[in-house]
């Protein structure tokens, strides 16, 4: 059983589909808490009423990056995490988290990287970039994290269509509904530990 934490900057829809998928028992891992660099996300509310632990953790409320890095290991150390996922977290993981739990942290990004990816590509935002590309297929990523934005390595994509009278609305919400199917689908096959990655080659065995 694995103790995850996860990391979110708004809404956290993707926290309750894998929060759904986890009281289901489909998941062998436990979410044990949410962390956000916003006061009072929307995810809070959720976890609160679930009786899972929130914290707020912004780099602004410390004096060097180093101590917003020291707290937040700590908090990780005290839930003994074994598997950090971003669900809509907008801010850079410190380099010594990302080395302190290599290839144990996932995020999920609404497009196919290394296509709209990168600092400032998120949400609406990539959408719009996709629509005004003129491209026909887009669709999610999911990827560990490294040190840098959207450049981890790739677990799964999925894809789907862009319709020619998508907006960036209409297009997020179908991208959306994939990343609710599998997103989940991915945190159970880590929680399984059938994920493993050979020489930077992500091996899924089902």
């Amino acid at each position: 059983m694995k103790n995850i934490a996860i990391f979110a900057s708004g809404r956290g829809s993707n926290f309750n589909a894998i929060l759904k998928k986890q009281k289901n028992g489909k998941i062998n891992g436990e979410i044990v808490c949410v962390i956000s660099d916003c006061s009072q996300p929307i995810v809070f509310k959720k976890a609160e009423s679930n009786n899972i632990p929130t914290h707020t953790i912004n780099i602004k409320q410390f004096k060097t990056g180093e101590e917003y890095t020291n707290f937040l290991i700590a908090i990780l150390e005290k839930y003994k995490i074994d598997l950090i996922i971003l669900a809509g977290f907008l801010k850079l993981i410190p380099s010594p988290i990302v080395k302190k739990y290599k290839n144990k942290i996932i995020n999920i990004h609404p497009a196919l990287l290394p296509n709209f990816g990168g600092k400032g590509f998120y949400g609406k935002k990539v959408h719009k970039a996709v629509i005004e590309s003129g491209i026909k297929i887009t669709g999610i990523t999911i990827h560990f994290v490294d040190e840098h934005y959207d450049t981890g390595n790739i677990i799964l994509q999925e894809k789907i269509e862009v319709l020619p009278n998508d907006t960036d609305e209409t297009l997020a919400l179908r991208v959306l509904e994939l990343e609710h199917k599998f997103y989940p689908e991915v945190v159970k096959a880590i929680c399984d530990n059938q994920i493993k990655i050979d020489n930077k080659k992500i091996i899924w065995e089902r």
